[in-house]
């Protein structure tokens, strides 16, 4: 804590403090509370830079009390071989939305890990079917091995499939939670067959070129597409968007730097054709799966109102979604 107060609290710290199960809950009351108009617009900036690029997610959110959070996050794609650095680092300021006062800084790296992972439970939770057994995760660092743990947490899953890049990565994946689980985990280089027999896929890479296609897909398929968040990230054919029922955490955001984007750019598909956002199935203001044989995108971009956190009496702390 700093001489005048405000918590200062470290990754290490965060990670003791967080659990995904507390974190899946916030991520769901936050995106219902905006989908019933109950919390402001939320905003975002971008500034890309040689090598990287920084963004500041900002949000506003009543529990409590009123908060107000902004997360100035950076994005180094060659940090670790070229500094020994996280390619994602930043810092979450927390302040009392009544009269200002700084209530936290926080290290931002856990938290984004951990609400990210979040926010495609949750969606895993209302869109993928009931009996999804079979996972494909596409990506396989930090947010890889979250997403396994949310989405493990809402449907009885039994096989992974873990594919990525570096099949290093991947391998090690699949050995670290063989060990922890009793769930069935294969690496992979074929990613289009382990989707195909596939009930879920999570993609999570930094790809600026879709790689996944309606050919890649089978009926009745959950997609949480996590990784495209700023105007060059790509990891879906835009056919494939406009083929499928979408559902985005933020409409104005993903038409601008998700999935969305691309498809609108396009002219594959128009802001009428996307299904709803997710705070709006959570509220039941729109439905989720509908039969079997949908397929369902979720778009997830990461908002401001995700970087609120919940502050409770005793300061348990725990935030909702995003992937950076």
């Amino acid at each position: 804590m700093s001489p005048d107060g405000t918590l200062l609290i470290t990754g290490k710290e965060a990670a003791e403090l967080l659990n995904i199960e507390d974190c899946m809950n916030a991520v769901e009351s936050a995106f219902m509370l905006k989908a019933e108009g109950r919390v402001p617009p939320t905003g975002i900036l971008g500034m890309p830079t040689h090598g990287g690029g920084f963004h500041i997610k900002a949000g506003l959110l009543e529990l409590d009390r009123k908060y107000f959070a902004a997360k100035v996050n950076a994005n180094f794609f060659d940090n670790a071989k070229r500094f020994g650095l996280p390619r994602i680092q930043g810092i979450i300021v927390l302040c009392d939305a009544e009269n200002g006062y700084p209530l936290a800084v926080m290290d931002s790296i856990e938290i984004t890990i951990l609400r990210t992972g979040a926010a495609t439970g949750v969606a895993a939770r209302y869109l993928s079917r009931p009996d999804a057994s079979v996972m494909t995760i596409c990506g396989c660092g930090n947010q890889g091995k979250i997403s396994f743990k949310a989405v493990s947490k809402v449907r009885p899953i039994r096989k992974v499939y873990a594919c990525d890049i570096d099949t290093a990565a991947s391998e090690r994946f699949a050995q670290e939670f063989s060990d922890q689980s009793e769930v069935e985990v294969v690496s992979t280089v074929d990613l289009s067959q382990a989707i195909k027999a596939s009930d879920i896929c999570i993609t999570c890479t930094p790809s600026r070129q879709g790689f996944l296609g309606t050919e890649d897909v089978s009926a009745g398929t959950f997609i949480a597409a996590v990784g495209a968040d700023s105007e060059e990230k790509q990891e879906l054919n835009p056919s494939l968007v406009a083929a499928s029922k979408l559902v985005v955490d933020n409409l104005d955001q993903c038409a601008k730097i998700g999935e969305l984007h691309h498809a609108l750019e396009q002219k594959l598909m128009t802001l009428g054709d996307v299904h709803a956002e997710l705070g709006e199935v959570i509220a039941g203001l729109k439905t989720a799966r509908t039969s079997n044989e949908e397929i369902i995108i979720f778009d997830s971009t990461g908002t401001g109102i995700q970087d609120d956190l919940t502050f409770p009496g005793d300061r348990n702390f725990c935030t909702t979604s995003e992937f950076e």
